[in-house]
């Protein structure tokens, strides 16, 4: 069955605000755009609120890369209602409230390219005023109070919404030690201050030997190495969180992987969006899970640039923007 759009704008492109990268980290300019309406297999979404990451702030940076397309609509993390659909959708309809989420449940069909546009045709569904095109983010680009989303990566926030002995935190920011410290943190370790000794060798000594999980965020092939020596011999594990910044390559030693350490790569949380995040909601409505630590700051969308000074200061974790 069809589905009625009440507000009389499907089918149609819908004039919004959006704030607009147009150069490598220079700040983002709110701006009027035009949002086509969403094909086959796609939806267009309302944006209620997104939120600042460090993802937004690795690739706002880049000047080369996969993601160096200019201008472009960042922001992968975000809730919305949905406005209208494309054809052949099924799993949505008007009015729902849903989660966008930058990665799908790994389908093969759009392989494991990131592209700019939507993931089928390649193609963007932002429009600058002049008729320019305007290129997406992680298949989301939620800042902007219009967007249009393929539906292998969107949740249906209303189907289903409904023990370690020492962790050691390594950051040259003090102010994160106190955040830390309110989900579990036992020793924060300041690199600056370890004198001649590496921080690899204080966080084994702090662990009798070395870390069963460490996690590298940052994005620099040499914090990879020295996560991976952090690890404990024979059954350690290193993840990879942080994109390196410089495309150098990791270089370690090869006879410890054969004793049993191992290091992995994790893409957005390792997770299947349509099946987790429902759960992981569910954990959070049941006060299970701790997130409102994580959201420290909160302002208006129009002053989003003040988020990007607050996650370079060190001073946020997680900004929330409300588009209204």
């Amino acid at each position: 069955m069809e589905n009625q759009n009440r507000s009389g704008t499907a089918g149609k492109a819908i004039r919004c605000k959006a704030a607009v990268c147009r150069n490598p980290g220079e700040p983002l300019m709110i701006e009027e755009i035009e949002v086509e309406p969403p094909k086959a297999w796609e939806i267009r979404i309302k944006i209620l609120c997104t939120s600042l990451c460090h993802t937004d702030v690795t690739y706002w940076k880049m000047s080369t890369g996969p993601f160096a397309f200019f201008p472009m609509i960042f922001g992968q993390e975000a809730v919305g209602v949905v406005e209208s659909v494309g054809e052949h959708v099924e799993e949505f309809q008007e009015g729902d409230m849903v989660v966008p989420s930058q990665k799908g449940n790994g389908c093969s069909i759009f392989g494991g390219e990131l592209v700019p546009a939507m993931p089928r045709d390649k193609t963007s569904r932002f429009k600058g005023m002049n008729g320019e095109t305007l290129y997406h983010f992680l298949s989301v680009s939620s800042f902007s109070q219009y967007t249009v989303v393929d539906v292998v990566n969107v949740v249906a926030e209303g189907a289903r919404l409904r023990g370690a002995s020492k962790i050691v935190g390594v950051d040259l920011i003090q102010e994160k030690m106190q955040i830390g410290k309110k989900f579990g943190v036992t020793h924060f370790i300041n690199p600056m201050t370890c004198g001649e000794k590496k921080f690899n060798e204080m966080i084994k000594e702090i662990t009798d030997g070395g870390a069963d999980y460490c996690f590298e965020r940052i994005g620099l092939a040499s914090l990879m190495e020295d996560a991976f020596n952090s690890s404990r011999a024979n059954w350690g594990k290193t993840v990879i969180l942080g994109l390196e910044m410089h495309r150098t390559p990791l270089a370690i030693n090869t006879s410890l992987l054969l004793r049993g350490r191992t290091v992995i790569g994790c893409l957005f949380g390792g997770l299947k969006p349509k099946s987790e995040i429902p759960f992981l909601a569910q954990k959070y409505l049941h006060k299970e899970l701790n997130l409102d630590g994580f959201k420290n700051h909160e302002v208006a969308f129009r002053d989003i640039n003040k988020a990007f000074d607050s996650l370079l200061e060190g001073k946020s974790l997680r900004c929330i923007m409300r588009m209204d």
